[in-house]
């Protein structure tokens, strides 16, 4: 019989409303709001798994690195991950267990740091695009790309940047841990960011890689290697839309996988925005899972309830 379970993904960038709230106090505010929401699951009866993202925290970490370098190295990309994943998920424990007071819930909340395996040959690591840090001048770039090996492009005519492999996710270290907590009963928090990127050397040992991994795709494989039935995605918007930015957008409020995919064969959805979180919709669907769910974290209970968002069946 199949598990009652959900995997809940938290977008990183709705952990920071604006560009006024990046303060760690500001985050925090954020993530207690967000708690109440995903307290109200709880206390529905739902068996959660949270992941979250951490595109723009780890964005931050390296900037401090860029302008310490002077006196400092660099912190590499696994490790950024590594502390982010560690932040954020004390901030969701800590939000999660001071709402569960308040409530009357009796549950336990733990974060596991978690590594992804990626193929050491994955096309990314000879095509790096996705792009991380501070803006550079020409010079600038091409001097780390002599000096560091680094990979750089111009970015949107606003100067260039370093980019780095974003590889597709291929295992979770840790998912026998994982599975064991939640049998105990643990609300779990894991593979934030989509885990850790690392490989597995010539000698069989892991590895950390410079890379990022896209939090929905590992979320995604999550899901499917839990077996869970209900994938969720929060995000900033209240639905997906077609036509999104056009005066004829309109929100998609249930769906099929057939009739999903036909909107993403059809461009309704753009890269390094809804795409990336509809691929992965897709592969937790093809891979067994009954229901995905894209909702903003306010309307979380209502999209549960079919009342809101965006809900994609098999």
């Amino acid at each position: 019989m199949k598990s009652s379970l959900t995997v809940l993904a938290i977008g990183g960038n709705s952990l920071i409303k604006d560009k006024n709230h990046i303060a760690l106090s500001s985050q925090y505010e954020a993530i207690q709001e967000t708690s109440k929401y995903i307290a109200e699951l709880i206390a529905e009866g739902m068996r959660l798994i949270i992941t979250h993202g951490n595109g723009p925290q780890v964005g931050f970490i390296y900037r401090r690195g860029e302008l310490a370098r002077h006196e400092l190295p660099l912190i590499p990309l696994d490790i950024c991950g590594a502390d982010t994943q560690g932040a954020i998920g004390y901030m969701i424990q800590m939000a999660l267990l001071n709402e569960f007071g308040k409530m009357g819930i009796k549950k336990k909340v733990v974060a596991v740091v978690t590594k992804t395996i990626v193929d050491r040959d994955d096309p990314s690591f000879q095509n790096p695009t996705k792009p991380i840090g501070s803006f550079m001048s020409e010079e600038e770039a091409l001097t780390h790309k002599k000096e560091s090996g680094w990979e750089v492009m111009e970015d949107a005519g606003r100067g260039f940047r370093r980019v780095v492999p974003s590889p597709i996710p291929r295992e979770i270290v840790e998912l026998d841990v994982i599975r064991s907590l939640m049998t105990s009963g643990y609300i779990v928090i894991a593979a934030g960011g989509g885990g850790i990127p690392v490989i597995r050397n010539e000698q069989g040992d892991i590895k950390g890689v410079e890379a990022v991994i896209d939090k929905d795709m590992g979320s995604s494989l999550l899901a499917r290697n839990l077996g869970a039935d209900t994938f969720i995605i929060s995000t900033t918007v209240d639905a997906v839309y077609l036509n999104f930015g056009k005066e004829n957008q309109r929100p998609i409020r249930r769906t099929t996988l057939p009739e999903i995919k036909q909107y993403l064969k059809e461009g309704h959805f753009k890269p390094g925005s809804m795409r990336p979180k509809i691929e992965a919709i897709i592969e937790f669907l093809e891979g067994g899972g009954q229901k995905a769910i894209i909702a903003s974290p306010e309307n979380l209970l209502k999209a549960v309830r079919g009342e809101s968002g965006t809900t994609i069946l098999r």
